[in-house]
Formats: structure tokens, sequence, C-alpha cells
């Protein structure tokens, strides 16, 4: 899918708010007419994630490395990991495991520092007590049930820090009720922004339930032609693919995997585009998607 005006406009936008503490004034000039350059040569065939690469790599070029999130992962990864038992404990208690922890996956989703200005605590154990109440389409999670009873091999292709430790709630249930399923988990094959890698996934004991590769690729977002030939192959061969997060979304659509998508809209681009209120949830099958009208029911 290629950037929206809205996606070039932020980008750029976001690039500007970065460099504007710096002191050098040609520099910075410098470095955002070459932004520019990317956006322009690019934006018009190119997804918002490719983009984001790109820019990246500039930036790192041009001032020497980018801002290390590591910390913030590591909080979140804790946060969620103190909060596990309780809500493992909510999801067993329900008449639906897979689709009550599906609820709780949505709202984790929430820990985007690339779509979401200013990430905190409040707001996202806000989204979690909230869960239970979120209602999932019973037509697509009837259409989701059947294509698991049907698969023999799933690509779970991963987000964000923290929102990992439910991803493993989730794949846990999956693997419960479809025991024949063989799960392969895809995380991004660098650091980028707050995103999961495998580093994330051996910290929150995803590494011990389910097999795990890093993509090879420091893309926001799932860009196949970057992908390293065993994500690629996993991922073309899966006979089903779960997606999460937006840039997931941004970077899969249209490329032929048919994924069963899971997020939150959290900017304004998909807030339009798929007719919700902001941290509203999507779960959807690609070939049920309708981007002019696409709600989540």
């Amino acid at each position: 899918m290629h950037a929206s005006s809205m996606c070039i406009s932020c980008l750029l936008s976001k690039q500007e708010k970065l460099i504007r503490p710096f002191g050098d004034e040609a520099k910075k000039s410098r470095y955002l007419h070459q932004v520019l350059e990317i956006l322009y040569h690019h934006g018009q065939t190119r997804s918002a994630p490719w983009l984001a690469a790109q820019i990246d790599l500039l930036y790192k070029d041009f001032w020497g490395g980018t801002e290390d999130y590591t910390p913030q992962k590591h909080k979140y990864n804790q946060l969620l990991l103190g909060l596990e038992g309780e809500i493992e404990q909510a999801i067993r208690s329900s008449d639906d495991p897979v689709k009550e922890c599906m609820k709780y996956v949505c709202a984790a989703n929430y820990i985007d520092f690339s779509a979401v200005e200013n990430v905190n605590e409040d707001t996202l154990k806000k989204l979690l007590a909230k869960a239970p109440y979120e209602t999932i389409s019973p037509q697509e999670y009837a259409a989701f049930q059947s294509d698991l009873r049907k698969a023999d091999t799933l690509a779970y292709v991963t987000d964000n820090c923290g929102e990992i430790v439910l991803d493993k709630l989730f794949i846990k249930c999956l693997k419960e009720s479809f025991p024949r399923l063989q799960i392969t988990v895809i995380l991004r094959g660098e650091d980028v922004i707050n995103d999961a890698t495998l580093t994330d996934a051996q910290e929150v004991g995803l590494t011990n339930l389910v097999t795990c590769i890093g993509n090879g690729s420091s893309a926001p977002g799932t860009v196949l032609e970057e992908l390293s030939p065993c994500a690629k192959q996993i991922l073309l061969n899966a006979d089903l693919v779960i997606s999460k997060g937006q840039g997931n979304f941004e970077s899969l659509y249209g490329e032929g995997l048919n994924p069963y998508y899971l997020f939150l809209c959290k900017c304004e681009l998909f807030v339009r585009r798929f007719g919700l209120n902001q941290f509203e949830a999507v779960f959807k099958k690609e070939e049920r998607i309708d981007m002019k009208h696409a709600f989540t029911s």
C-alpha cells in the first residue's frame, strides 16, 4: 500500500520536530531537503514503513544515530509481565479464551511510540480495563475459527514491545485450542522505534513457547522485498497469517497474503480510513476489508 498524503506529511513533520533542538540550521535544512527527495521520488509507489526506513537510514548518516528506545521497551515489557497473571486469569475464566485474549491483544497495541504521541501507563491500563467489554464481529470470528481449523501453519507477525506479552497469551490459547497448528512468530530484524525484536521476545518468555525469528529488516513494518529468505518463505508459505499493528497493515495490504489484521486505530488516517474512533479495534481478514468504508462489523 503506497503512502497517503497524510502519511507523507506526518513523516516530514516528525523529522522536523526531531531535529528542531539541533543548532546547525544549514545542516537541518539540507537534511529536510533530502527527506523531501525520498518522499517526492518514492511517496507514490512505496508504503509508509518503507519510507520511514529510508528516512531512518538518512538520519543515521546525517546525525550519527537514532533515539534509543531500549529503556521504554524494557519498561513496557516488565509492566505487561506484571499484569500477565491477572489478565490470564480473566481470559481463562471467560467462555471463549481465544476471543477474550484477542480483545486484550488489541488493547495492548496502544503501545506505539510512532503512532501515539504520548504513550502512558494510565491510558494503557484504561484500555486494558475496557477490553472485556469490547466486541468482535461474530461473522469475522466464525470465519477465523474456520480458517484455524483448516490450517496447519500460522505465521504471526508482531508489532510492539509490551504488547508481545499478550501475544504470548494469545498464542498459548491458540496452541491449546488448535494443537496441530504449527506457529512461527516473526519479529523485527533490527531495533526500530519500540517495535518488538527477538531480544524482547526472549525477555517476555515468548521464545520458550514458540519458534521466533527476526525478519531481517529494519523497517517499522513487514516489507516483503526486504525480508530475510527464511522469514519471507515462512510468511509466503503459511496457511494463515495474523498481522499485528498499523505498520504491518500498511506494508502487507495488497501483497497477496490475505492476512487477518488485528490492531487499534491510533492515528487520524486510520480513524478516517476505517470509520472508527481513536483506539477502537480492527479485526478483519484482508479479503473482507472495504477500504472506502471499512468497519469492523
